[in-house]
């Protein structure tokens, strides 16, 4: 067993790596950019939502609240007549990022952290590259890719966007494996 401490090199390297390529896939290849549409007459969405002095915070329309108020007849007629949201709502002001991305490293160091503590269980120093890349791997796929899909199950996300999220979960599971199966300890 090798310590997850012993692993930081690689551990970072990979949040590195993984970082860098979701950049290049979000702002250079484009493929996300159908991820989200245009909502119909959204000035006047945009207008309603101030007007009626929604704070930021995740929403469901209509809202239920418990289970047996999902059997009110009422409830039951808006879902009928719909339509059905499930919102997000930001703070408005100037569009800042730098939290986001430093988040979102933080996430990728933690799947490093547990790809780690796996492979490090797994394979001892010296371990063959292959047997390096297939823990590492499969265990940072998980922690990107496979987290993804319930977002369509459960909140009707389209499925061709969570499949673009879990591709690129493939992905970087692939490059933290090789950047794993290269740095690995030898002995």
């Amino acid at each position: 067993m090798i310590p997850v401490m012993t692993l930081w090199l690689p551990i970072l390297v990979a949040a590195v790596v993984v970082f860098l390529a979701s950049s290049v896939i979000h702002m250079a290849l484009g493929y996300h950019n159908s991820d989200f549409s245009r909502a119909p007459d959204e000035d006047r969405i945009l207008d309603a939502l101030r007007e009626a002095g929604v704070p930021p915070g995740d929403y469901v329309m209509p809202h239920a609240g418990s289970m047996a108020a999902m059997k009110d007849p009422a409830w039951l007629e808006k879902v009928k007549r719909g339509p059905v949201a499930y919102m997000t709502v930001l703070p408005g002001g100037d569009v800042k990022m730098g939290g986001q991305l430093a988040q979102w490293f933080l996430y990728c160091v933690l799947v490093g952290i547990v790809a780690a503590y796996v492979a490090g269980a797994a394979v001892g120093p010296g371990g063959d590259y292959l047997a390096v890349f297939r823990f590492a791997g499969t265990t940072a796929i998980a922690g990107y890719a496979l987290a993804q899909i319930p977002a369509s199950i459960w909140f009707k996300r389209r499925w061709s966007t969570t499949l673009k999220n879990v591709f690129d979960g493939v992905v970087y599971g692939l490059l933290t494996a090789g950047v794993f199966g290269w740095l690995w300890p030898s002995g």
